[in-house]
């Protein structure tokens, strides 16, 4: 099983492929977090990603690529993307590099959302930032208020989660990222989901579409 995630900032994408990968052994690829790894580690992939982005530049699609090439060998029995790609031209160079491993893209789950309840839905969102558990206070919370649950440490709320900051993040989206939809459609390959419904009716809808059985909410999500 092989898919990658569409959607606005809020939609819960992070959330979904953690549930794929828990219930059905899929690997969880976030390329922000893989981008991060590599830079933590120093490999050669990250020191060239690293000078891009110490000029403020954008890392450039092929060491992208490279990274989730690399990646793939640890995923055997397919993987859920998230992050990447972000444009049509990402998209195609991820086409082709999973045609010549003749592993094609099984499905792009595109997750819809009122701009306004995904504001308010960011808004709410609280982060672990020992491991990068989310909860969210609307849809949800902790069993304590501002406390993780399963270590008991502080929640915070991030930068990138206030309204303004939100704002510009769904601006950002909408002209960079919206297009996928399209490509996707035309290649038959779009599942299209309602992100506002609650977390275990998202799920199983993503599940049946991929021709899964029922994947389990976990705690601490959002």
């Amino acid at each position: 099983m092989r898919v990658i995630f569409l959607g606005p900032p809020g939609a819960g994408k992070g959330t979904q492929a953690r549930m794929l990968h828990e219930r059905f052994g899929l690997e969880q690829i976030s390329t922000g977090d893989l981008l991060r790894e590599h830079l933590a580690r120093g490999t050669d992939l990250g020191m060239k990603a690293e000078v891009y982005m110490q000029g403020g530049q954008l890392v450039p699609d092929d060491l992208m690529i490279a990274m989730i090439e690399h990646e793939l060998e640890r995923a055997p029995e397919g993987f859920v993307m998230d992050g990447f790609p972000r444009t049509v031209a990402q998209a195609e160079a991820l086409d082709e590099l999973l045609a010549r491993r003749a592993t094609p893209l099984e499905a792009a789950v595109y997750f819809k959302g009122e701009r306004s309840a995904l504001v308010a839905r960011l808004a709410s969102r609280w982060t672990n930032p020992r491991n990068g558990r989310t909860y969210n206070a609307l849809t949800n919370p902790p069993k304590i208020a501002g406390v993780d649950d399963e270590d008991g440490g502080i929640l915070i709320q991030r930068e990138d989660d206030r309204p303004e900051t939100v704002a510009k993040r769904l601006e950002v989206y909408d002209l960079q990222t919206r297009p996928l939809v399209e490509y996707y459609r035309r290649v038959g390959k779009l599942v299209e989901v309602d992100a506002l419904q609650p977390l275990r009716t998202v799920g199983e809808r993503i599940a049946a579409s991929l021709g899964g059985q029922r994947a389990e909410a976990p705690r601490g999500a959002w």
